[in-house]
């Protein structure tokens, strides 16, 4: 089979597909026929060697994909032929992940689909929509009827969070830092968009129920003003780099306010929920938040250069013609 692997760090350039031997089954695992998988920057930073210490050399990259089910184990509760969204369980760090023809996935890595949609549309969905659904849905616990800020909805997982709250029946303010992205945003979904100068309390003064933060740290108390007594603060990402708070104490949240986190897996993802996304988005109640479509592993150095340049909204699907 091909795939990018690389076994030192390299420029986005020097992602060349190779000949691999395709992976057979073992228990626990099967080998999926990838026919589409979403670009992330986490596979940037492996790339470019800044990844945590479960990443090593030589390394397949990518954290999800989806696509068929080609061989199965002995106790696999999958069938050959069978259509799958992969994502995380170590895939593309820890094992070898989803730049390839084909990939040895964990059973706990994968969720069943059945959809007759393109598959640059299914590809976009699955690290973006886990994280943003276990983001509102473990992280929030966010009800129809309440209201959410997602700080950093120009990032793909806040534009998934932008439509799913919708679809969830919250009513969603968002934030950017571009005013040319506002546009996007209130079409996914987007009550009201706010151009995010630092100091967002004023621009809501009757605050929101509760808060995602895409941004950081650097912003998170920023973002703790934002939220009504009572309410809750769920820290997901760190786009600005910010990821932990120097001489941290538990007197920083304010009173009567909740803070939690989310770093979730495969699992916080129900196949139901997948399904009923899948549905909206053929029923045209839920548009996808895609960037750019590429064609073939050939096309994988194009899409992370134009990731990483930060001009373009939405996700980076590369397609297999496999």
């Amino acid at each position: 089979m091909q795939a990018i692997q690389i076994s030192e760090p390299v420029p986005a350039s020097a992602l060349k597909s190779v000949t691999l031997p395709t992976p057979q089954p073992v228990a626990g695992h099967d080998v999926v026929q990838v026919k589409a998988f979403g670009v992330n920057e986490s596979e940037v930073t492996s790339r470019k060697g800044e990844s945590d210490g479960d990443f090593h050399y030589p390394r397949v990259l990518g954290i999800e994909g989806v696509g068929v089910i080609s061989a199965t184990a002995p106790d696999s509760p999958y069938q050959v032929g069978q259509q799958v969204a992969m994502m995380m369980g170590g895939l593309g760090r820890a094992i070898d992940g989803t730049y390839a023809e084909y990939c040895l996935v964990p059973h706990t890595a994968m969720i069943p689909l059945k959809t007759n949609l393109d598959w640059s549309l299914v590809g976009a969905l699955p690290e973006m929509l886990q994280t943003a659904y276990g983001s509102l849905h473990v992280g929030l616990n966010l009800q129809a009827g309440e209201s959410v800020l997602v700080r950093g909805g120009s990032s793909t997982v806040g534009l998934m969070s932008i439509a799913l709250g919708k679809m969830l029946g919250a009513t969603v303010f968002a934030t950017t830092r571009k005013p040319a992205k506002v546009a996007k945003l209130k079409a996914l979904g987007a009550a009201r968009v706010l151009i995010d100068d630092g100091k967002l309390a004023a621009q809501l003064p009757a605050g929101v129920d509760k808060a995602l933060e895409l941004v950081g740290t650097t912003t998170l108390f920023d973002t703790f003003a934002t939220v009504r007594a009572g309410g809750r603060v769920c820290f997901t990402g760190g786009l600005a780099g910010g990821w932990e708070i120097d001489h941290f104490s538990p007197f920083m949240i304010p009173s009567g306010k909740t803070l939690t986190s989310y770093a979730g897996e495969a699992r916080d993802l129900p196949a139901e929920l997948f399904d009923r996304v899948l549905k909206a988005v053929a029923a045209h109640e839920l548009e996808v938040p895609v960037a750019k479509v590429y064609h073939g592993l050939e096309q994988v150095g194009e899409a992370q250069t134009n990731l990483e340049s930060g001009h373009f909204v939405g996700k980076h699907v590369v397609v297999l013609a496999n």
